[in-house]
């Protein structure tokens, strides 16, 4: 008989009981869901070819980032399977010449905005390489950011036929003052 109205004590208690723990009610706090903004876009990548060139060792990577956020990213680094070294490169001035080098701090995208890595200016550098690179051949590079977002692309490798002496400085003084 005790078995009995335990169990029909249970019965009538255990829908209560588990009523009790949900978070039904209207005291509880409120959450919501997290509202997240894409990372950073990438657009129009493409590697610069290295047949034909004269140091087939290296080649840059340029692209379209635009930033959709509120806060600043930057690009930090870069990987690639096909290079022994991938770093974040910028051309600027030194002693009066052009000079490429490493970019401190890399390449920021401002909130709202974008940035453009070209030739001649913000670009991946790709060094090491494995192979050479002729057009319509592609190329893995994943893009880092200083949000923690990574990007995984597959990029297609074009002819460039602009001026080679960028990103293959001569060892030979130029007599052109």
């Amino acid at each position: 008989m005790k078995t009995k109205l335990l169990m029909a004590g249970l019965a009538v208690a255990l829908p209560f009981l588990l009523s009790s723990c949900g978070s039904s009610s209207k005291d509880a706090p409120v959450t919501k869901a997290a509202v997240t903004t894409p990372g950073v876009l990438v657009e129009d990548a493409w590697v610069r070819a290295t047949v034909g060139s004269k140091d087939t060792s290296m080649t840059a990577a340029f692209m379209s980032l635009t930033n959709p956020g509120t806060t600043d990213v930057s690009l930090t680094s870069a990987t690639s399977p096909v290079a022994g070294m991938v770093q974040i490169h910028e051309m600027a001035m030194k002693d009066g010449k052009m000079v490429m080098q490493e970019k401190a701090g890399g390449i920021k995208v401002p909130a709202g905005s974008h940035a453009h890595l070209a030739p001649s200016g913000d670009h991946v550098m790709l060094m090491g390489l494995k192979q050479a690179l002729k057009p319509g051949d592609e190329v893995p590079i994943t893009l880092k950011f200083s949000d923690g977002t990574t990007h995984d692309l597959t990029v297609p490798v074009k002819a460039f036929t602009e001026e080679e002496e960028h990103y293959h400085p001569s060892t030979t003084p130029s007599t052109t003052p």
